[in-house]
């Protein structure tokens, strides 16, 4: 069984119509709110898009109001969708991923508490997807030995092969 980290790359996807939107809409059909998660910095981010959005004008005042509703249900009141407090700890070693595969802080943060979930997945037989559109963050994540979904270049095929039916007792 798989679980699937979301980054707000991504996420964000879910809420505003563009590239990868279709493949972000079906993964949360399909997939189980308790194999979701994401950092919990990650829901402000994805807060701060959809803001930029609606300040820019490439979604209006209605669609903005809309997508928070929808995004405040789905996402960050939600109690199964996981979201992640990073460790003190997490944060001084994310540092070296800084320097090995020049991440933002955020974004190594990101991957250090993937590949934390992902190790504790592993040793009871599942595994972790990380989820992004950022391509720096997936470079760094299959360097580290993560599986990846780029919803903006991934294919039907390559969703339906990841999903797996969810057990609620690896949560």
């Amino acid at each position: 069984m798989n679980l699937f980290w979301l980054d707000a790359s991504a996420l964000a996807k879910r809420y505003v119509p563009e590239s990868g939107t279709p493949l972000m809409n079906d993964l949360f059909a399909r997939v189980p709110r308790l194999s979701l998660l994401c950092l919990l910095e990650g829901v402000g981010e994805v807060v701060s898009v959809l803001v930029r959005r609606r300040n820019a004008g490439t979604i209006t005042a209605a669609a903005f109001q809309q997508a928070m509703v929808e995004f405040r249900s789905e996402v960050s009141h939600d109690r199964d969708l996981e979201k992640v407090r990073a460790t003190d700890h997490q944060v001084t070693t994310s540092w070296r991923l800084i320097e090995r595969h020049s991440l933002n802080s955020t974004d190594a943060i990101i991957l250090r508490c993937a590949l934390d979930k992902a190790l504790a997945l592993r040793l009871a037989g599942h595994d972790l997807i990380l989820v992004s559109s950022d391509g720096g963050l997936v470079t760094a994540a299959q360097a580290e030995g993560l599986l990846t979904l780029n919803p903006e270049t991934a294919s039907q095929a390559d969703l339906d092969r990841l999903i797996i039916p969810f057990d609620a007792s690896l949560r």
